[in-house]
């Protein structure tokens, strides 16, 4: 039995959600503890900031992430270290090219941008995007890898260090978002400075960059990048939209609290997709196509399950979350909005469970090589989602609504995703249900028969 455990504890699967896990943990934590510090008006800004900055990670990361996580699944140590190099090549030029791009906006629009909530954005992420370079190249060059027990270790210095400080702010200073902004900054100086030392970057192949493999990143990636802005963008919306709002910061002070308890749901699903993802593209590349759907049904069915039970827990204990993240000033109805936030709680419940299907489909197209039938399913659900949520918030002037408008998109998502999927791999759509229950099937034989 022990050494089942500890086999279990060293596998893939594991390792990448106890990653996951740890950088949700402290994330939650950190979360809670700046929405007591500071009043509604004030937590929404630092709300937008990071909204914001995760929009624009996505796209600087996106345009290579995908790409070299697929290629480097199964390629000789020559090519590697060219796919690397462009990696890095790549991500630095559009990390000047962005940062360039959000000064001059921020130079031109000054009262605007500080009207809207968005100064601190606007003022110190380009910084940040500069910073976490070595951080984050380090991380999907660790997934394509799949070594996940030093992302696990990357995950935990970053979160828990900034955790830290807004702990040890909470209990004994006062400082502004300002100065927080400077102590997450001083935390990705650090985290990045051990990825470097450690060689882990790769950024010394910079120079081993060539024009072919540049031009083969670029080319999986102006399909991922978009499919990735777009994925953000069903995230991100609902935050911009309600920010531009009559509304304004409270609401989405108000809507974050649930955003970031959909982010409990989603913690196993993106710690099993990183792992699928790999493992779906090596046998895609080895032209092992009924092991490629062999994923797809395990992962999805065991995921759906698991999300089943989570989105329960989620729904029946609704304020209890709320309780525990926000505080009581985000129970009940709020005055000034008419926002009953264990409500939304429960819609994003509801929307929980149908993530793992829509996930694996954009997995499995990417790892077939079919980005851009990814792209596709991802622009039709940020186009529904956007719709949905200008009349959610512009005509029947409810967050709920908004709620609401991510399980319609997502259930689109589902439908377009299989179908490309099922043109290219003739899928059994019974088969996902059926793998899941095999799967925890089989979770069960095994530690009975070692219990025994």
């Amino acid at each position: 039995m022990k050494s089942t455990l500890k086999k279990i504890s060293r596998e893939a699967n594991t390792l990448s959600l106890a990653g996951n896990l740890s950088f949700a943990v402290f994330g939650f934590a950190g979360f809670a503890i700046l929405a007591r510090t500071f009043p509604l008006d004030v937590f929404g800004e630092w709300v937008l900031y990071i909204s914001s900055a995760t929009f624009i990670e996505m796209f600087r990361f996106g345009i290579t992430n995908w790409a070299i996580i697929r290629y480097l699944s199964g390629v000789a140590q020559e090519d590697r270290v060219k796919y690397i190099g462009s990696n890095a090549l790549i991500i630095f030029l559009a990390t000047i090219v962005i940062a360039m791009i959000i000064w001059s906006v921020h130079f031109a629009f000054p009262g605007p941008i500080k009207a809207a909530g968005y100064e601190l954005f606007f003022t110190w992420y380009p910084f940040l995007a500069f910073i976490n370079i070595p951080f984050n190249s380090a991380l999907v060059i660790m997934q394509a890898d799949q070594r996940f027990g030093k992302i696990l270790f990357i995950k935990t210095l970053n979160s828990g260090g900034f955790f830290v400080i807004l702990l040890i702010n909470y209990l004994f200073f006062k400082m502004t978002l300002t100065q927080l902004v400077w102590a997450q900054l001083g935390i990705n100086i650090v985290t990045s400075a051990i990825c470097i030392a450690a060689g882990w970057d790769g950024l010394k192949h910079i120079r081993k960059a060539t024009r072919e493999t540049n031009k083969v990143l670029l080319d999986f990636g102006k399909y991922t990048i978009f499919t990735l802005i777009g994925t953000n963008l069903l995230r991100s919306a609902d935050t911009l939209i309600i920010s531009l709002s009559p509304l304004g910061t409270a609401a989405v002070a108000l809507y974050s609290i649930p955003m970031k308890l959909t982010e409990l749901q989603q913690i196993p699903l993106r710690s099993f997709v990183a792992t699928a993802f790999p493992k779906m593209s090596k046998a895609s590349v080895q032209g092992k196509v009924e092991e490629v759907k062999e994923f797809f049904y395990i992962y999805s069915g065991a995921m759906t399950y698991l999300l089943l039970a989570i989105s329960v827990v989620t729904f029946v204990f609704a304020e209890f979350f709320v309780l525990i993240l926000g505080g009581k000033q985000y129970l009940g109805i709020d005055p000034l909005t008419g926002v009953n936030t264990a409500n939304i709680v429960r819609i994003f419940s509801v929307y929980g469970i149908l993530l793992p299907i829509d996930r694996m489909t954009g997995a499995g197209l990417d790892s077939i090589n079919k980005p851009d039938r990814n792209f596709q399913k991802v622009m039709y659900m940020a186009i529904t989602n956007v719709i949905g949520d200008l009349i959610a918030v512009f005509i029947f002037k409810s967050l709920a609504m908004v709620a609401f408008a991510s399980i319609l998109f997502t259930v689109l998502g589902i439908w377009v995703g299989y179908y490309f999927l099922d043109r290219q791999l003739e899928l059994n759509f019974k088969k996902i249900f059926s793998a899941g229950i095999e799967f925890y099937a089989s979770l069960y034989r095994k530690f009975r028969n070692h219990a025994m």
